[in-house]
């Protein structure tokens, strides 16, 4: 029998909160003053992955370089069990939900909320994902509530998270006070005239911007924020009505508010992070410069953010790393990320002084463990996950279409791929009527996942939604042949690479030694040259059409059609063309 959902809820606030245990009783009044050790164990980017993840998203380079079978809720709890003590608090550092597979999204991914809270999990950032369904569903989710639309899940009615949401850098557009988010009750210790004071100088907060917790007598304080780069990667419906403030400056304002309640102890955990070099250690300090050859954001932020903070626990960019940076008074601050997808678990410990109630620097350290399987895994989330695996088995097993072979993400020199070519097709197809598309681009941002052929070629509703799991509206606008071009040449920056994949009717010429801004060459539309002051309709989801992923030519588009959720397109062309063979990948010629 699963166990019931009260049950895992008491049995996480006893795991979670031990030292307040430890505090109250006399064993707590025996222990000596001067350094008090304090444990943090963190999971970044779960993304809903109560299954193993399986392909490349399910393995990671070990702390001996070797490569393992990685992650899955029931492994990580049972990692957890392995690591905490009497000292312990539990974080995370974001994008724990959206862009989730079937399991967490089928129900608003109230089930991977749950799963934290069984865990432990006592503050979290939130990332650029919990902004998928906007900010009143995140609300929603954090204060307990029905669904508007589906109703109650399968079971019951959603009471909220048990753990804190935080977003220092999230702001309101509009308001005057605090909103209704569980959370902000910590901002009753600050002297209400300079709380006042510290709102009307950095905006009010959308989401509590800090959390304070007591183990072993001692308080630590927790400073949540977003990156910054939230508005071009979230649909702007995700985002309305907000403003995502500087990670530094917003991570001062939360560090003066926890420097008012006089918690000296401050751990910055912020969705934002480096690339890496590929193939080191979790626990190596890997992470690679920007093209340009500056330094990655989250090493920037952990090397500017206030010296007050002692430690910065990061996410987003989905790498395993331990780094050490100087910050603004000259002293070493750890900086660290946990991959993804339940893969690893960063364990932080450090010792405050009882007296001043500050970390002590030299004392602090972090070990990456990478979240194996070769463990017995936790029974209570086997249980747990296997509830809601039979709850959604009904959908997820449909079949929608076959396959002949391996759709799969893998890109050409210039980009290109199967999967995005056939799903480019599938918009296409889906966008014509209603919409007069005439040609279709998709982000492969996108695309989670490859569809495999193995074992008989059937596609089923689950596997096709882990490939397109955003629920994303699909849109045209109409460009002139000059905007297109433009937009095409926007996906070679210095910044960054973003190839969109192109439905059929769309070709052209890729030169990638030439500057950016003047790569793309000999467009086609249906074998016609493009014509730039010729009116050309072009599909895309709604989340480019709002300039997402830096597609800022999407907003001169005009005639706004909208039509069917892209995963509704995707199965809807499954279904009417299958069996479907891999398609070739000859619609960008590299020059």
């Amino acid at each position: 029998m699963a166990v019931s959902r009260s049950l895992r809820i008491v049995a996480a606030a006893v795991v979670a909160l031990p030292g307040l245990a430890l505090a109250a009783g006399p064993d707590a009044q025996a222990k000596p003053h001067g350094e008090i050790p304090v444990r943090l164990l963190a999971l970044n980017d779960f993304h809903g992955n109560l299954e193993p993840p399986t392909g490349s998203s399910g393995r990671m380079v070990d702390e001996t370089g070797a490569t393992v079978e990685a992650g899955g809720a029931v492994y990580a709890a049972a990692w957890m069990k392995q690591l905490e003590d009497e000292n312990t608090l539990k974080v995370a550092q974001g994008d724990a939900i959206g862009a989730t597979p079937l399991i967490s999204a089928a129900y608003h991914d109230e089930p991977t909320l749950e799963f934290l809270e069984h865990l432990g999990v006592t503050a979290s950032a939130v990332g650029n994902h919990e902004f998928d369904e906007g900010y009143d569903e995140l609300v929603r989710l954090i204060n307990g509530g029905s669904h508007p639309v589906d109703g109650d899940s399968p079971a019951g009615p959603w009471d909220g998270t048990d753990f804190d949401y935080l977003g220092a850098n999230v702001l309101l557009d509009d308001a005057t006070k605090l909103p209704d988010v569980d959370g902000f009750e910590v901002l009753k210790r600050v002297p209400p005239g300079q709380l006042k004071k510290l709102l009307a100088k950095h905006g009010v907060p959308a989401l509590p911007p800090v959390a304070v917790r007591e183990v072993n007598g001692v308080r630590v304080g927790f400073i949540g924020a977003v990156t910054e780069t939230t508005p071009t990667i979230v649909t702007a419906a995700g985002i309305e009505g907000l403003t995502f403030n500087p990670v530094v400056e917003s991570a001062k304002f939360g560090s003066e508010l926890l420097s008012w309640m006089g918690v000296r102890a401050q751990v910055l955990l912020v969705h934002e992070g480096d690339q890496v070099t590929a193939g080191q250690s979790p626990d190596a300090c890997s992470t690679a410069p920007d093209p340009d050859g500056s330094a990655g954001a989250g090493t920037t932020i952990a090397t500017d953010v206030d010296p007050e903070i002692d430690l910065i626990l990061s996410g987003h960019s989905h790498q395993a790393y331990v780094c050490t940076v100087t910050d603004p008074a000259g002293n070493p601050r750890l900086y660290s990320q946990g991959g993804s997808f339940g893969r690893v678990i960063s364990q932080a410990d450090f010792k405050v002084d009882r007296k001043s109630g500050d970390v002590i620097r030299s004392t602090v350290t972090v070990d990456n463990h990478v979240v194996t399987r070769d463990i017995a895994p936790d029974p209570a989330t086997a249980a747990f996950v296997q509830d809601w695996r039979d709850r959604v088995a009904a959908v997820a097993n449909q079949q929608v279409g076959t396959i002949t072979a391996d759709l799969n993400r893998a890109q050409t020199a210039v980009g290109e791929s199967v999967l995005g070519n056939v799903i480019a097709d599938a918009q296409l197809e889906a966008t014509r009527t209603g919409g007069g598309a005439q040609v279709a681009l998709m982000n492969p941002g996108g695309i989670r996942a490859d569809l495999a052929f193995a074992p008989d070629g059937v596609v089923t509703y689950g596997e096709a939604f882990a490939v397109q799991p955003f629920s994303n509206l699909m849109q045209v606008v109409t460009l002139t042949g000059a905007q297109l071009d433009a937009l095409l040449e926007q996906q070679w920056t210095a910044a960054r690479t973003a190839v969109l994949s192109p439905s059929s009717t769309l070709r052209y010429t890729a030169t990638l030694s030439a500057p950016f801004g003047d790569r793309v060459s000999d467009i086609t539309i249906d074998g016609v040259p493009l014509d730039p002051a010729a009116s050309y309709r072009v599909a895309a989801n709604n989340f480019l059409v709002g300039g997402g992923d830096g597609f800022s030519e999407f907003l001169n588009g005009t005639d706004l059609w909208s039509g069917p959720i892209d995963l509704d397109a995707f199965t809807a062309y499954l279904t009417a063309h299958s069996p479907i063979s891999p398609p070739a990948r000859d619609r960008i010629t590299a020059g």
